[in-house]
């Protein structure tokens, strides 16, 4: 019996976990011995975990909720690996797969290299190259302890061989996220509100801000919100925002003429909505992968972005911080005055069943 442990630190991750555990499930349904145990980071009332999440990814709650909801890097690092070491003592687990570059995810890595089991880094070998950056600092040691490195293309195979990870422990197994929308793309469902405002496919722009070191800088990130609401004429710009980004743009309501907030979005809710947009304007990663598969016109507020395949090949531009570049490029995008876009290789939605198949045939 393969047992396997899935540690996930933030809701993003639970995206990027769900086409894991389809795969192992259908593993199991064929006959192969395998199983596996899903280990949440936070609290079992994390109010980022909506109900709806669970039954939109179509896979069950976390097995194991650790508890940890410091907003202190250092203090979440040292929980962690208390209660997952707790974890693995009581549990056997013959492999560990964590997923992208958290305090929590790498708090597990440290703990399972130092209990002497198999450690799998999903999404290994991204890189901003800013070593200022706490999570640069925890891919690299992610990455270094890891025994299998799954890696999303070329160039994330290129930086953790240049790192010194041996070949035969890196596998291009393509972009886990694709696998999630391709499942679900015959299944999103069309938000109440979108009737109610009056919104047509094609004709809005979809707005998310998370980041909080943009919106430290308070002056600079409310004359971008207002670029933003300038450059996009008479299109309106969905702002599903949460916490101080909600509040930010909450507080300039009486100047702004486009830009509309909405609730928190569903899964599947948040999922119609930016395929059937314009235009995405975003500082996420994960929501600009998003926008070059469903070939829509994406602006991320960063200079760089891990994810440069989105920019290369798919649809994604980069403006950094700067509210006057941002402008110029939504206007563009309202405009349709936009690039030429591709999926890069292996975003096929075959990444999990890769996974699963080299799990059972390395350990």
């Amino acid at each position: 019996m393969l047992n396997i442990c899935i540690v996930v630190g933030a809701r993003p991750n639970f995206m990027k976990v769900a086409p894991i555990i389809w795969a192992v499930n259908k593993a199991q349904a064929s006959g192969r011995e395998i199983g596996y145990k899903l280990v949440y980071a936070g609290s079992e009332n994390d109010p980022t975990l909506e109900p709806s999440l669970f039954d939109d990814l179509m896979i069950s709650r976390p097995d194991i909720f650790l508890g940890i909801d410091s907003i202190s890097l250092n203090e979440i690092t040292g929980r962690v690996m208390q209660e997952f070491e707790k974890y693995l003592e009581t549990n056997p687990t013959d492999v560990v797969i964590v997923v992208d570059d958290l305090a929590s995810t790498m708090a597990a890595a440290i703990v399972t290299k130092k209990q002497g089991v198999t450690l799998a880094h999903l999404v290994a070998g991204t890189r901003s190259f800013d070593i200022k950056m706490p999570k640069e600092i925890n891919r690299l040691v992610i990455d270094g302890l890891s025994d299998l490195l799954f890696t999303a293309g070329m160039g994330s195979n290129s930086n953790v061989s240049r790192e010194g990870a041996e070949i035969s422990h890196v596998y291009m197994v393509g972009n886990i996220l694709m696998d999630t929308l391709r499942f679900n793309r015959s299944r999103l469902v069309r938000p109440s509100f979108f009737d109610d405002m009056g919104l047509s496919v094609g004709n809005y722009l979809v707005f998310t801000l998370n980041r909080k070191a943009l919106l430290a800088d308070i002056d600079n990130i409310r004359a971008m919100i207002r670029s933003v609401d300038a450059s996009a004429g008479d299109v309106p710009v969905i702002a599903p925002l949460r916490n101080m980004a909600r509040d930010v743009v909450e507080s300039m309501s009486g100047e702004l003429k486009n830009i509309r907030i909405v609730p928190p979005l569903s899964y599947l809710e948040f999922g119609y909505v930016t395929a059937n947009a314009k235009g995405v304007i975003t500082d996420s990663g994960n929501v600009a992968e998003e926008a070059t598969f469903n070939g829509v016109p994406c602006i991320t507020l960063n200079s760089y972005t891990e994810h440069i395949e989105t920019v290369k090949t798919g649809s994604n531009v980069l403006v950094g911080e700067d509210a006057g570049r941002l402008g110029n490029a939504v206007s563009d995008m309202v405009s349709g005055k936009w690039k030429k876009c591709a999926l890069p290789e292996r975003w096929d939605g075959r990444t999990a069943e890769r996974i699963v198949q080299i799990l059972t045939e390395s350990i």
